[in-house]
């Protein structure tokens, strides 16, 4: 596979809602990527989910908030998630949104971290660097990981 070929995959597997940079850095490191340049393309690329899907949100949400089915499911939605996270969001603010996207598991990343900010209320600003700090974060303890599981596997592989 070509380097260009690769790095539309890493692209692609980074901006994607389900693999993120979980999917990114492992996948451009084992085709001889190396780390810090996996890294920081990975990162930047799934950081740019933030704007782009608070752009969505803020575009599609009007739109739909025309339909009276939806307005009642939002309403109700927004409503039961605040106020059973007030308190958190009180006490951790956007502190708490990056703390939730650094953590590099299913479902945590940068698409939920900015869906549970914007349904929140958070401003757009600290929904950014939370997200950005996460992300730097979470690409972090991947590329680490990564790096450790495959030297780890090298030991069970004769090299050539």
């Amino acid at each position: 596979m070509s380097t260009p070929v690769i790095l539309l995959w890493t692209a692609l597997l980074s901006f994607f809602p389900i693999s993120e940079l979980r999917g990114g850095i492992p996948f451009a490191i084992a085709k001889g990527i190396p780390w810090y340049w996996a890294y920081p393309y990975c990162a930047a690329l799934n950081a740019l989910v933030a704007p782009a899907c608070w752009i969505f949100l803020s575009t599609l949400h009007k739109l739909f908030l025309k339909m009276a089915w939806y307005e009642r499911f939002f309403n109700r939605f927004v409503e039961r998630a605040r106020v059973k996270l007030h308190t958190q969001v009180e006490k951790w603010g956007w502190l708490g949104i990056a703390a939730f996207v650094a953590i590099p598991l299913p479902i945590t990343g940068a698409w939920t971290g900015t869906l549970g900010s914007w349904v929140l209320g958070l401003g757009k600003r600290k929904t950014m660097a939370a997200v950005i700090l996460g992300v730097l974060t979470a690409g972090a303890i991947v590329t680490a990981v990564a790096l450790l599981g495959i030297e780890a596997l090298r030991i069970f592989v004769k090299e050539m």
